[in-house]
């Protein structure tokens, strides 16, 4: 079998709901080489001007308990936890989300980990090698205290950090031990349930960028934002057995003979979080009533907006449209919020997955 049809094969795969269960070992078979399983969405982290005003901000519209604290660093809960948002002080650097993916593994062993990534083209950073990773397609454990913490550079040098799923931001070998909850001060508004995807911008080749995820992690494509049942559209690469997933946009294979791009840094242009029971309207109303400004369905320009987008089946939506819900914080950083049920396809929750 060629490479080209094989990998066509493996592409076309995921979208047989029946037998995603299946993806991970099928891609095993057909490469010969493991793939780290992971199993969660993790955590993400934000960069901010004042981190006291932000944790105000996001509790006294989720609520969310401090479940841990690192240093300067304030960890805030997501549902139940331990998924969390971090918020760091920025200092003179701008406010950003920082381009750090955290994912969750079952019983994580660094040395396992770093043993199948290898035959994924990885290799262990060098000490002289900069940043938390290395670089792109390098990999490095770092200390902190007496936790391991475990740093990728994808091909297009993101940050991906590969802790066990109980990693709650705390100490411990595997950073699972945190302490109690301190409450949210606030009420909040509406109540989070889990951290649903990452949107990632800039990425220089997103075929090659997926065909990485998903060889080295054996990432279903779990739907596709373009038009239904023509197989073509961003995919949204499935993240454990769940609804998660990971979205790459910014550019495609090389044209024309043309060299490859340079490995490049890229950058995650939202965080999407979930609750049950979504109804844009009502969420709408309470963005508006904690100080947001809503900009009907025109995208947001600065801090403290909200806007509703319309997918339509153009992009993978429902026929009327799935209306997606966003909104940016004290720093202009933009979030989005939508129903557990969504996997960022079609039907008006954005329900309907392929895997």
């Amino acid at each position: 079998m060629s490479e080209i049809s094989r990998r066509e094969l493996l592409l076309s795969i995921p979208a047989l709901a029946p037998i995603a269960a299946l993806v991970p070992r099928i891609f095993a078979a057909q490469a010969g080489k493991p793939a780290v399983q992971v199993k969660t969405i993790n955590h993400f982290a934000l960069s901010v001007s004042d981190v006291k005003k932000s944790v105000d901000f996001y509790q006294g519209l989720f609520g969310m308990p401090i479940q841990q604290r690192q240093g300067s660093t304030v960890i805030l809960r997501i549902g139940s936890g331990p998924q969390f948002m971090a918020l760091s002080p920025a200092g003179s650097n701008m406010p950003s989300i920082v381009s750090n993916v955290g994912l969750g593994i079952d019983n994580f062993n660094a040395d396992q980990v770093i043993g199948i990534l290898a035959q994924h083209g990885v290799t262990k950073a060098d000490p002289s090698d900069p940043g938390l990773s290395g670089g792109p397609m390098k990999v490095r454990v770092s200390k902190r205290g007496d936790t391991n913490e475990l740093f990728l550079g994808d091909p297009d040098g993101m940050i991906v950090q590969l802790q066990d799923t109980k990693f709650c931001g705390g100490t411990g070998p595997l950073g699972t031990t945190c302490m109690a909850p301190e409450p949210s001060t606030q009420k909040g508004l509406m109540a989070l349930k889990e951290l649903s995807h990452f949107t990632v911008f800039g990425v220089a080749n997103a075929d090659r960028t997926q065909a990485f995820y998903q060889e080295a992690f054996g990432m279903p494509i779990r739907a596709r934002q373009g038009p239904v049942g023509t197989g073509t559209g961003a995919p949204g690469l499935g993240i454990g057995p769940g609804v998660s997933f990971i979205m790459f946009a910014g550019g495609g294979a090389p044209r024309g003979g043309a060299a490859p791009a340079a490995p490049r840094p890229s950058t995650i242009n939202h965080v999407c979080m979930n609750m049950e029971n979504f109804d844009k309207d009502e969420v709408t109303k309470k963005l508006v009533s904690f100080g947001l400004t809503s900009n009907g369905t025109q995208t947001a320009t600065g801090p403290l907006k909200t806007y509703v987008s319309m997918r339509m089946p153009n992009r993978g939506g429902a026929a009327e449209g799935t209306p997606e819900l966003y909104f940016t914080d004290p720093d202009g950083l933009l979030l989005q919020l939508q129903d557990v049920k969504y996997c960022g396809g079609a039907g008006l929750l954005g329900e309907v997955c392929t895997g």
